[in-house]
């Protein structure tokens, strides 16, 4: 199934960088980005994350609530956000739920060899928790201005 503008965004339910539960239902009311980003630490998923924190006053003044999704560990969520000084939740989604329910695992290519992994996508949920806005070609270092704009 592949998500378009105007679905209801896919319920789930996935562990944080501390073990703690969080649903999407949790932020019924409020707007949610919800950001799938393959892998912590690396260059790109560096300047994406960097760029929302560093306008994260910025989307929290537009009503947006940040929440980073990759099938990286807790561990390795809990060090990314304490290097990076990140003031938002990441989901360790290990099990590939979230991504199966958003489409975003998928197979890629590098240097002709093919492999699963993500898409790097955003998915804005308004507070019906109706998909809004789906971003599909993000700009890591300039992400929050296409967010915003």
């Amino acid at each position: 199934m592949s998500l378009a503008v105007g679905n209801p965004a896919p319920s789930f339910e996935a562990k944080d960088q501390n073990g703690n539960i969080i649903k999407l239902s949790d932020f019924k009311g409020r707007k949610v980005i919800l950001y799938f980003y393959p892998k912590d630490a690396t260059p790109g998923c560096t300047a994406q994350a960097c760029n929302l924190r560093d306008n994260y006053e910025a989307l929290q003044k537009a009503g947006f609530i940040v929440l980073g999704v990759s099938s990286d560990s807790e561990k390795s969520h809990l060090k990314f956000i304490e290097k990076q000084n990140l003031p938002f939740p990441l989901i360790a989604d290990e099990d590939l739920k979230v991504h199966e329910a958003y489409g975003t695992w998928v197979e890629k290519s590098m240097y002709g060899r093919k492999y699963m992994g993500t898409a790097r996508t955003t998915f804005v949920i308004d507070e019906e928790g109706v998909l809004t806005e789906i971003i599909e070609k993000v700009d890591t270092k300039n992400h929050t201005n296409q967010i915003l704009k």
